[in-house]
């Protein structure tokens, strides 16, 4: 099975960035290569090399580096100089010198390495609003397995208009965490931490501080204002694996057998599990697929390409999805390895197990406004080939992939610098379909929008007076889906659909605090 890629090249064969080595190489203690006196420059030293791998890593492969001023292959020199400093390469003449100082002058104007990452990014927040550096690659690495200091509440913090106090209220428990074993249920709202009031000031500290033991107060909403209940829960986070698969079950509904599935990351170490479910539906003998992405906020990008590839099956090495880096890569790719650039419907996974495929014609697929970036890639790759029905809200509008980068020559984990963990996620393709539709900025659109009504007027979303247990009949967002496959609402009570919600304004999800979120993941492979 062909993964989906990242390539770098340690020979430099798009002639991309002067190196480091070259940078340190670079003195005035250097021999002259002439008989004319020495040339005398200011020296200047680099004070962070932390900022040498953020800049470095930026100009080789950031999918917008062309379009950011700071990030030209002749920011520190015209196209003439570019060239004499390569075929000068170590050697102590004033062009050298004048740009290692220019370089390192430029590095030091930035006192934090988050500060020069963030002002190297195009349009942060605009254009690009999902690249990320983190400190501590480990914390990055266990996240993306999977593993993280959790005690498994997901839930979402919101408020009152008006008002600065904040709520949370559970979406859901991981299975097998400390907070399943406890008395704390979907749908259950909590008003304070260890006593104290959440507000839009004290929320992250208190939730996501040093305290691995906390206690929440929980809370009942009545005539739209909350007030605590006297009931108290305490949580205790620990070193967690928590699996993506949350719930799948065959529910039979008027003789219809529907598979649900929710799913909650592309995580590569749960490949297996994730095709072992398929096995299940397989041998049930399901007829209709509801996969529940409502939460999912991405992950590996050939993971999608085997859930795609399980959901279908008749489509084998047509292609799933595309890829566009930027200029020189993309140049160079189309050249010399156009395969990279496509990435294909499979028959097995990374270990050569064969998927289990349901050869469906149809999905049912519930999202929200926390459904990102590989889960909306397997909307959007699946939609040329097979009908796909989209329950619930607009997804997040995240269509491009990101890359882990190490401060090593080339950018790998192997050979990284010892004096520090930072490690960077730029963004570094745009993913369309195979027929190149892309660029769903305000995200993609449900074919059926869930509202409920408040005072306030209509609402979309989740209802949280009515959030429902996920993988029952009656959840609406379920309910809705099992109401297009049957045409009925048989088991779908209309009093619980149209209870009346309160208005509430969004602040903040468990999952904004999970390092960055996931996104789609691409990996990383150098040509030899």
């Amino acid at each position: 099975m062909k993964k989906i890629n990242i390539i770098l090249k340690s020979s430099r064969l798009l002639l991309l960035s002067f190196t480091a080595l070259a940078l340190f190489n670079c003195s005035k203690n250097d021999e002259p290569t002439t008989t004319a006196d020495p040339i005398v420059v200011e020296p200047v030293t680099l004070n962070s090399e932390i900022n040498d791998f953020i800049w470095r890593g930026l100009n080789e492969i950031y999918l917008w580096q062309e379009d950011v001023p700071n990030l030209s292959d002749t920011k520190f020199f015209s196209n003439s100089d570019y060239v004499t400093f390569y075929n000068n390469y170590g050697k102590s003449d004033e062009l050298s010198q004048d740009i290692v100082k220019n370089y390192f002058t430029f590095l030091n104007d930035y006192n934090t390495p988050e500060s020069l990452f963030d002002d190297l990014l195009y349009q942060k927040d605009v254009i690009d609003r999902f690249s990320w550096i983190e400190d501590d690659y480990v914390a990055l690495e266990n996240f993306f397995q999977g593993n993280s200091n959790s005690n498994g509440l997901d839930f979402g913090l919101v408020r009152l208009s008006g008002s600065d106090d904040v709520f949370g209220y559970v979406r859901y428990l991981a299975n097998n965490s400390d907070a399943s074993g406890k008395d704390i249920h979907r749908g259950d709202f909590f008003l304070t931490v260890n006593g104290q009031q959440l507000n839009v000031n004290n929320y992250a500290n208190l939730l996501f501080g040093a305290n691995n033991t906390y206690t929440l107060g929980m809370a009942n909403i009545t005539n739209n204002a909350i007030a605590l209940n006297g009931k108290v829960v305490e949580l205790t986070k620990t070193n967690f694996t928590e699996s993506p698969i949350l719930v799948n079950k065959v529910i039979d509904v008027g003789g219809i057998k529907v598979g649900y599935l929710m799913y909650n990351q592309f995580l590569v170490n749960f490949e297996l599990e994730l095709n072992n479910v398929f096995s299940q539906f397989k041998a049930e003998g399901i007829d209709e697929l509801v996969l529940d992405l409502r939460y999912n906020l991405g992950g590996n990008g050939y993971i999608a390409v085997d859930l795609a590839s399980m959901i279908t099956g008749q489509f084998e090495g047509e292609i799933f999805y595309k890829e566009q880096w930027n200029s020189k890569y993309q140049a160079y790719f189309e050249a010399n390895a156009p395969e990279i650039l496509v990435n294909p419907f499979v028959n097995e996974l990374s270990d050569g197990t064969p998927i289990n495929s349901l050869n469906l014609n149809k999905v049912y697929i519930l999202t929200t406004d926390e459904t990102a970036s590989s889960s909306e890639l397997m909307i959007n790759g699946l939609n040329p080939y097979i009908d796909v029905i989209q329950i619930g809200t607009n997804t997040t509008g995240k269509f491009h992939g990101s890359v882990t980068l190490y401060d090593s020559p080339n950018f790998e984990k192997t050979g990284a610098n010892p004096n520090h963990k930072y490690a960077m996620q730029p963004l570094v393709i745009k993913a369309t379909n195979v027929n190149g539709v892309s660029d769903y900025y305000d995200g993609l659109v449900p074919d059926y929008l869930i509202t409920y009504n408040t005072s306030a007027g209509t609402v979309e979303g989740e209802n949280l007076l009515n959030l429902g247990t996920l993988g029952d009949a009656n959840e609406p967002f379920l309910a809705k889906a099992l109401e297009l496959i049957t045409g009925t609402t048989t088991k779908f009570d209309l009093d619980k659909a149209n209870k009346p919600g309160v208005k509430v304004e969004p602040v903040a999800s468990s999952k904004d605090f999970n390092t960055r979120g996931s996104g789609l993941i691409v990996d990383f492979k150098q040509i030899k």
